[in-house]
């Protein structure tokens, strides 16, 4: 997929598994853009469906990665992100197309149940291109299917941020942030080289958090309103829904953000730990099955601080189909 288009070269990154139906709306809205990504990268979670022929019978020109194993949401970006970094794009001595090889400036992230409305890339570059501190991320608006702001996607905002990073951010339209979620970022390759991956034995919950805020540290992040994205979940809610059996990856993963990440200072620590202890007791008071949550609390508890999560290019190579 080429757009043409004056700017970074932009490559889309979509994860999935076994939403066939919801990535082909995604994909559609990919194309549908008024400044299209330069390339889209699709990363199958072995999915069972039928997915990858769909992919590749209705949108030929996107780079399909294909797992043997599925390592959610946190392995499918790592892998996808690591597909786009190392992606290359001909371009002449003038800038033209053509010629030695540049890599790819810009990587947009989205799950596969996000369709961006048709102007949502183009606002994003649009901010960044209007601010004066090149930022490392920026986050769309995320709007549930009922036009509702969806509670699971809004970023943080960057607490004490200074007054000469909110009036840059203002005049792009944006508000500073300091962590965002995978549905619709749009972050710099750069970047991204030198803070790495997201780490893939996260595998669901708080990936995103880490990534983001590790990818935050010391650079910029925005809050773009003027680009929208309909994030088409099952549900309408936020991160104090009962998780259930997912309880475990909360509680094992916020364990080793807060002890092995390089993504938050000593007082944001202090201060995010605290209020994750506060949502997990709202969430134990209002579950139906605390039963559940009690063993997840203790699995987490003893993982976390027994463990460390396994290196990421170990797991993406172990998955990678041969």
């Amino acid at each position: 997929m080429t757009s043409g288009a004056p700017g970074p070269h932009v490559s889309a990154v979509v994860v999935t598994h076994n939403r066939r139906g919801l990535l082909a709306e995604a994909l559609d809205a990919l194309t549908g853009q008024t400044r299209r990504p330069d390339t889209v990268v699709v990363v199958d979670n072995a999915s069972t469906d039928g997915t990858p022929d769909m992919v590749r019978e209705r949108f030929p020109d996107t780079d399909l990665v294909e797992l043997a194993t599925n390592t959610g949401g946190a392995g499918g970006f790592a892998a996808g992100i690591a597909h786009a970094l190392d992606k290359t794009i001909p371009l002449k001595a003038d800038g033209g197309r053509g010629g030695t090889d540049a890599p790819a400036a810009m990587i947009w992230l989205m799950d596969d149940d996000t369709v961006p409305e048709p102007g949502a890339l183009a606002a994003l570059l649009d901010a960044r291109a209007r601010t004066v501190r090149a930022p490392a991320l920026l986050a769309s608006r995320v709007l549930w299917t009922d036009g509702r702001d969806h509670p699971m996607n809004t970023p943080r905002v960057k607490p004490g941020a200074s007054r000469a990073e909110r009036a840059d951010a203002a005049q792009a339209g944006c508000e500073p942030i300091r962590s965002a979620s995978f549905v619709s970022v749009l972050v710099d390759a750069a970047a991204v080289r030198e803070c790495g991956l997201p780490v893939a034995d996260y595998f669901l919950w708080n990936d995103d958090f880490e990534f983001t805020t590790r990818l935050l540290r010391g650079r910029t992040g925005l809050y773009c309103r003027a680009s929208v994205v309909v994030h088409k979940t099952e549900t309408f809610g936020g991160i104090d829904a009962d998780p259930g059996d997912r309880f475990y990856y909360e509680v094992r993963n916020k364990l080793w953000l807060f002890t092995r990440s390089r993504g938050l200072a000593p007082a944001e620590r202090v201060l995010y730990a605290g209020s994750s202890v506060r949502r997990w007791v709202r969430t134990y008071l209002r579950s139906s099955d605390r039963a559940t949550l009690r063993r997840g609390l203790r699995a987490g508890v003893r993982d976390g601080l027994r463990r460390r999560p396994r290196p990421t290019e170990q797991i993406i190579s172990a998955a990678m189909r041969r």
